[in-house]
C-alpha cells in the first residue's frame, strides 16, 4: 500500500503542472477566438476567474503528492490518542 501511495504521489506532482498548463493553453485559445472587444473582455474575465480558482488547487495537489512521495502518510493514526 505504501508503494501505491508513493506512486500516486509522483502522479499528483506531475498532474498539477500539467493541468495548469492545459488550462493556460485553453485560456489563450479561447481568448484568441473572440471577435469583438466585449467578447474578449468577458472571456478574459471568465478565464481569469477559472485560473484564479484552480491555481491553488493545483498547488495543493502538488504539495499533497510531495508529502505522499516522501512517505509522510505511511503511518497514519489509528485512534485519537495518537494525534
Amino acid at each position: 500500500m505504501n508503494t501505491l501511495k508513493k506512486f500516486l504521489g509522483l502522479v499528483w506532482m506531475v498532474l498539477g503542472p500539467l493541468t495548469m498548463t492545459f488550462l493556460f493553453l485553453q485560456a489563450i485559445d479561447k481568448v484568441g477566438l473572440t471577435h469583438t472587444y466585449t467578447e474578449r473582455t468577458n472571456t478574459i474575465l471568465q478565464w481569469g476567474i477559472i485560473l484564479f480558482i484552480f491555481l491553488p488547487i493545483s498547488l495543493g495537489l502538488m504539495i499533497f503528492g510531495f508529502y505522499a512521495w516522501k512517505g509522510e502518510y505511511e503511518q497514519l493514526p489509528e485512534n485519537p490518542e495518537e494525534l
